[in-house]
């Protein structure tokens, strides 16, 4: 498997492909709306003549909503991708654990200077990792130097392989433990390196601190008071709620697509990507946070402090990471704020930039990656173009 990263949330590998795929065709007589569509819905066109099975955007501005959809929502029936659809995350539950962490240090529970060690003694050790010398914002920031456990769960990145693993279940600190079993990337505070292993921990030490589970914190502390009601961390739950779009997978350059709708239970059940969530609650989400309903100005100011994403790292040129949040500059100026995840057949990547939010959802990946690299390309043009523009 190999494991370079699609911009610096992807949990999984970089898996990706060309798919030769259905198209929807119309469904009565063409109105003036289609024969000259929205630069929204030629964009979201283009994703899906690049590959993608099926695309929804969900942009939300304070001139209303506008959505756009392309392709179909199922290869085998040929629905279209329902509105507002539910669909799993990925690495954007990151956003929402780093914010509780951050709620916490706010109520002077922790300090984003407290070692990993002083909150889970002996948890972080071997291989010459130390958590000891590893702090809770170096966790938030992928700066700790971890390795990532996601290589040892997936030891068959096959069709196969997905149908025979997908079931397997580990708890926060078995993951962890595959984790030690590698050397770390760089002291700590010397690089920067994505890795899921850090938001296991963080969701380890919510628990520590709080008494509850990362998920219970997230569901007391932001679905309930942004009234979130189709956001839940399902556990080891693998079944999405309906409506959906079905996820579907390449595993290699011309392959059968596989449908990956079921969770990759391995690395789909905890702190670092598990959230299950609708377009419309994660621009809630992200407009709350950007504007400061979910912070304190102290604590949302620690999260937007960024490091530098190395060149070659997959996400656009010029993005930043902050903790648990990235920063990513737009072609009229100024820059906006989210953070993408993926896993198995799927890619969700929101975005706010303050006035705006948008999400975009793709409902398949493919098994090349040239074809990735290029399909996530689309992506951010897109929105560039949402944020950038007033049409």
């Amino acid at each position: 498997m190999s494991m370079t990263r699609r911009r610096t949330t992807c949990r999984t590998a970089t898996v990706v492909a060309a798919a030769s795929l259905v198209a929807l065709g119309p469904a009565g007589p063409v109105t003036a709306a289609a024969a000259h569509p929205s630069q929204l819905q030629r964009d979201a066109d283009a994703l899906h003549d690049d590959g993608v099975t099926g695309v929804s955007v969900t942009l939300e501005t304070p001139e209303g909503v506008r959505t756009a959809r392309s392709g179909v929502g199922d290869l085998s029936t040929g629905r279209p991708v329902p509105r507002n659809g539910y669909m799993r995350i990925g690495s954007t539950t990151k956003t929402f654990v780093a914010t509780v962490l951050l709620q916490l240090v706010g109520e002077g529970r922790l300090s984003l200077d407290d070692t990993v060690d002083s909150r889970l003694p002996g948890v972080v050790h071997g291989q010459g990792n130390d958590g000891r010398r590893i702090t809770v914002r170096q966790l938030l920031q992928h700066t700790s130097g971890l390795p990532d456990y996601i290589g040892d769960v997936v030891p068959d990145l096959s069709a196969a392989g997905y149908r025979k693993n997908r079931w397997t279940t580990y708890t926060s600190e078995e993951r962890v433990a595959f984790a030690m079993r590698h050397p770390p990337s760089f002291e700590p505070g010397t690089g920067w390196k994505y890795s899921n292993t850090n938001y296991l921990l963080v969701g380890m030490m919510i628990k520590a601190v709080t008494g509850h589970s990362w998920a219970q914190e997230v569901q007391d502390r932001i679905v309930r008071p942004l009234r979130l009601t189709h956001t839940f961390a399902p556990g080891d739950w693998p079944l999405l709620p309906g409506p959906h779009a079905r996820d579907y997978q390449q595993f290699e350059p011309g392959g059968a697509m596989t449908d990956t709708t079921i969770a990759y239970l391995p690395f789909d059940g905890d702190a670092d990507g598990s959230v299950i969530s609708t377009a419309k609650d994660v621009n809630r989400f992200f407009t709350a946070l950007v504007g400061g309903e979910l912070l304190a100005p102290a604590q949302l100011a620690e999260m937007r402090h960024t490091a530098e994403v190395p060149p070659g790292h997959g996400s656009p040129p010029g993005t930043r990471y902050g903790l648990g949040l990235e920063w990513t500059p737009l072609s009229c100026g100024g820059g906006y704020w989210g953070h993408s995840g993926n896993g198995f057949g799927s890619t969700a990547w929101p975005a706010s930039d303050g006035r705006s939010a948008i999400t975009v959802s793709l409902h398949s990946r493919p098994g090349d990656e040239d074809t990735e690299r290029r399909q996530l390309r689309d992506v951010a043009d897109l929105v560039d173009h949402a944020l950038c523009s007033s049409e």
